[in-house]
């Protein structure tokens, strides 16, 4: 499974060796805000943006163009730090996202601050898959969790927090500061990684030169491939209908660069998507239950929202509040599955999460009508708990069945899959709840008109008991996601995960 070393700090002395991680955490810590920050904080400053720069009819993209250049990205920047290693590529996109932030500041023009954000995105893929392979690089098994909870923890609070700094900023400054802001945070973020990240020199295998060799054909195809294929999913049934020509047109040209990414990587020394990560059933398993993940993950975090307000008659701040507080259940329960899995093995354990988590989606259409506001909190709590239980012995897991020259394009692979997910499940939830509102009011609108006239006062008790059973709907179809992620992983996914001798043998796992 190729080097097998853990990729560790080069230090003189246990003292040094330690602050010297320790820096690097916090710089690992300070890339995952930014990157978290920078996929919402854009979210409450639109008004601000549209009426400086103009340009209403495509803002949707500020947030599309980051998150597709995030995560076609991902893949690319695996490989690479696979070959060259993890500083060269975490330096290099921590400081194209820097690039992109002061150009975002400096737009003129609506479509500049999209093509700036589009830049931003390409260093932001490099800070997703970076950071979490280095946190698996610094760490041995059993002291994973403890970083990888922090992150998670780094992840959500920041996620939760960028809406509400964006607005602040907004009203209270101006909108340019939401980017400018990330100039002395990455900027301290860079030089600790430069100051204090030291990766080992690897042992020179019998080809040098295969090493430093890049797939630039593949990396080109499957950039063209995703951007084509997201492209379709975040616009149709928004700025076309799902059977229209445009959509038919971009998901015909996705499959024919899905062909065509097969064929170029099938011929590659060395493929940007090797054929190994969907050979091997572990890692098979834990990208189709982390796709799953991001796919239910969409309807708690888009639509309870607006199920908060327009049913419960909550005020925004309180609707973020019941949303927000699963950031306080997850990392918490993330950090204590290790107690679980070095008992039961890292599948049972994430089997044990997921049924959890598809019981509490499947409990919230039995919510009564309009109900109060702590039985969706409550939910969110236990459905936080849940996924914590279940993502972290997943990424941990995987991370820990390949060696040093194999761990950035694994956890690459799984956040790719992650990512599509929370893409697709954009699209379908979208489509089920605005097909429910046709349904209940008569075709008379969807989602977004509906919401605009319940925040006016303008609508009557039928469209919020419609708005609340397309919500329902939605959560609905967030179980059957969490029951095919179980099906998966019961049916896939080893019992035993193949963990490497390097990382140790954990109770249940083996080398099967």
């Amino acid at each position: 499974m190729g080097d097998t070393r853990p990729a560790t700090l080069e230090v003189a002395g246990q003292r040094t060796g330690a602050h010297r991680r320790g820096a690097v955490v916090a710089a690992l810590m300070l890339s995952m805000a930014l990157a978290a920050l920078d996929s919402t904080v854009v979210s409450t400053a639109v008004p601000q943006i549209v009426g400086d720069l103009g340009g209403f009819a495509v803002f949707s993209w500020l947030f599309s163009g980051y998150l597709l250049a995030v995560t076609v990205t991902l893949p690319l920047y695996g490989k690479l730090s696979d070959t060259f290693g993890r500083k060269p590529v975490l330096v290099a996109g921590a400081s194209l996202f820097l690039l992109g932030s002061l150009l975002c500041a400096l737009a003129w023009n609506m479509g500049a601050l999209i093509a700036f954000r589009v830049v931003q995105g390409l260093g932001g893929g490099a800070l997703q898959g970076t950071v979490q392979t280095l946190a698996a690089d610094l760490y041995p098994l059993k002291e994973r969790p403890r970083i990888q909870s922090k992150l998670s923890t780094v992840w959500a609070v920041s996620a939760v927090a960028g809406p509400a700094l964006g607005g602040v900023l907004a009203a209270y400054a101006d909108w340019r500061w939401i980017f400018l802001v990330n100039l002395p945070i990455g900027a301290v973020a860079l030089w600790l990684i430069v100051r204090h990240l030291h990766e080992p020199q690897r042992a020179a295998g019998p080809e040098p030169s295969a090493r430093a060799r890049v797939d630039w054909a593949g990396a080109a195809a499957v950039f063209a491939c995703g951007g084509v294929l997201l492209t379709a999913l975040v616009q149709g049934g928004v700025a076309w209908p799902w059977l229209s020509g445009p959509s038919l047109g971009l998901f015909g040209t996705g499959l024919a660069l899905a062909g065509l990414v097969v064929a170029v990587e099938r011929r590659a020394a060395q493929p940007v998507i090797p054929g190994w990560v969907w050979r091997r059933r572990t890692i098979a398993a834990v990208n189709l239950a982390l796709g799953a993940l991001g796919l239910l993950m969409v309807a708690p975090s888009v639509f309870l929202p607006t199920y908060a307000q327009s049913v419960l008659g909550l005020g925004p701040v309180a609707a973020g509040f019941v949303l927000s507080v699963w950031t306080l259940s997850w990392p918490l329960s993330a950090a204590l599955s290790q107690h679980v899995y070095r008992r039961i093995g890292f599948r049972d354990t994430a089997l044990l999460g997921i049924g959890a988590a598809a019981l509490v989606l499947v409990a919230f259409p039995f919510l009564p009508y309009p109900g109060a506001a702590w039985q969706p909190t409550l939910l969110m709590l236990l459905l936080g708990a849940a996924l914590g239980l279940f993502q972290l012995p997943l990424l941990v897991g995987v991370q820990s069945t390949v060696g040093w020259s194999e761990r950035g394009t694994t956890t690459a692979s799984v956040l790719f899959c992650r990512q599509t997910g929370q893409t697709v499940g954009a699209s379908v939830f979208g489509a089920v709840a605005n097909g429910v509102l046709a349904a209940r009011l008569g075709g008379a609108g969807d989602l977004d008109s509906v919401t605009r006239a319940l925040d006016a006062g303008t609508a009557p008790e039928t469209v919020r008991r419609a708005v609340a059973s397309a919500v329902h709907a939605v959560y609905l179809g967030a179980s059957c996601a969490a029951a095919l992620a179980f099906v998966v992983l019961l049916c896939v996914a080893p019992r035993r995960f193949p963990v490497l001798g390097d990382d140790g043998d954990l109770p249940g796992e083996g080398r099967g």
